[in-house]
């Protein structure tokens, strides 16, 4: 992944804190994925359309249906963390964990692609400290996941780390 470095300007930090609001994010969960899917086909993975937006370090993720095997695809926010990938289960703060997470869960090969550029990756749940110390750099980065966690009614938030295969 090339180097990333948070530095939104000032667009892009009143985007993050509108899209943390329970309206806007009600609005963006029913609609991003379809918006960010024809960027990044449009750009070849070179962009989405959220991370024009907000600034944040979008990546679109290719699993395999955990019930149907068949294979999906979601633009996500990939914290880079060293040479690895991080993703927040959020679901939006929904109460219910999101498809991607449970299609990691049983098949944790996965296809990520950024800047026009995909690697296959494998996915694993953190726990314990390690996944306090990537939620607490999530939150920094995006502070609207603690927003989620609340809505997420007592859903711990998983925490996923994806490395290269």
């Amino acid at each position: 992944m090339s180097a990333w470095t948070d530095s939104p300007n000032i667009v892009q930090r009143g985007v993050r804190r509108l899209i943390a609001t329970g309206p806007m994010t009600w609005l963006l969960s029913h609609t991003i994925h379809h918006i960010d899917g024809a960027v990044m086909r449009a750009t070849n993975g070179r962009a989405t359309a959220g991370g024009l937006l907000t600034g944040l370090p979008l990546i679109q993720l290719a699993t395999t249906g955990a019930k149907s095997g068949q294979p999906r695809s979601v633009t996500l926010v990939g914290l880079p963390d060293g040479n690895r990938l991080l993703l927040i289960a959020s679901n939006w703060g929904q109460v219910k964990h999101p498809a991607w997470y449970h299609n990691i869960k049983a098949y944790p090969a996965v296809k990520v692609t950024h800047d026009g550029r995909t690697r296959d990756m494998t996915g694993h749940e953190l726990a314990g400290d390690e996944r306090e110390r990537a939620w607490a750099r999530a939150v920094a980065l995006y502070p609207g996941y603690r927003n989620y966690s609340v809505w997420a009614k007592g859903r711990s938030i998983p925490v996923i780390a994806l490395e290269e295969a």
